[in-house]
């Protein structure tokens, strides 16, 4: 289906976010913090970026004008726990999706392929 490039810096979250996602018939590509979302960048393209904020290193709102400017009409969508940085998130990409955290996985894959197939 589509190919996602996932930033998370929470291993257990990481983890499952990537299980499910690849149970849905998506092909992932997971990383561990902002730094190497951007170096993954450079195996693109993806269909979608699907980054935490709040990381070490590039934080999820500069992965996210990384990979827009890299590849131009990528779909992103951000996942937070942190209220005042979703609306940050939200002003700063317009056409992104913000979700907050917890996120269940059931809703997360839905939005995802809503996503794609916008």
């Amino acid at each position: 289906m589509a190919r996602i490039l996932l930033a998370e810096d929470d291993g257990s979250l990481r983890g499952f976010l990537t299980r499910a996602l690849q149970r849905a018939g998506h092909e992932v590509v997971d990383c561990e913090n902002g730094d190497d979302a951007i170096d993954a960048l450079e195996d693109g393209p993806y269909d979608l970026l699907l980054t935490d904020i709040v990381m070490p290193g590039a934080d999820g709102i500069e992965v996210a004008r990384v990979a827009a400017a890299r590849q131009p009409g990528l779909r992103i969508m951000f996942i937070t726990g942190f209220a005042a940085v979703a609306l940050t998130a939200a002003q700063s990409t317009p056409q992104a999706k913000v979700l907050a955290k917890p996120v269940h996985l059931r809703d997360l894959v839905g939005e995802v392929e809503k996503m794609i197939a916008a």
